[in-house]
């Protein structure tokens, strides 16, 4: 993924078609290496092709795959049900509450 996003940042610095030196040049200047086998491999892939053309091919790829949670199903109660569902739903999201409040402090903060 390093090597690909090393060659996005010679696209847009202005270089239509990258080469190795140029992609080792950007992955060094961050303290990273990339393989050679990789450079070339990805060199390799996207000779001849225009990068725009590359990453439009790649959002229409990208359309069809489901993301986001999933949705809960749970059925709706019935009005001639009682007062016993809704009272174990009750019992539920309680406990789902306590489980995210323990999830939320593990010792440490993002912010400090």
């Amino acid at each position: 993924m390093k090597v690909v996003a090393a060659f996005l940042l010679a696209v847009l610095s202005g270089k239509a078609s990258p080469n190795s030196a140029d992609i080792k040049n950007i992955l060094g200047s961050v303290g990273a290496e990339g393989e050679d086998a990789q450079i070339e491999l990805l060199l390799k892939e996207v000779s001849g092709k225009d990068c725009a053309e590359l990453i439009a091919a790649g959002r229409e790829k990208l359309a069809s795959v489901p993301s986001g949670g999933g949705v809960a199903m749970t059925s709706a109660p019935s009005a001639a049900g009682g007062g016993a569902p809704p009272a174990a739903e009750a019992k539920k999201e309680e406990k789902k509450e306590e489980k995210e409040e323990s999830d939320d402090d593990m010792g440490f903060s993002l912010f400090e």
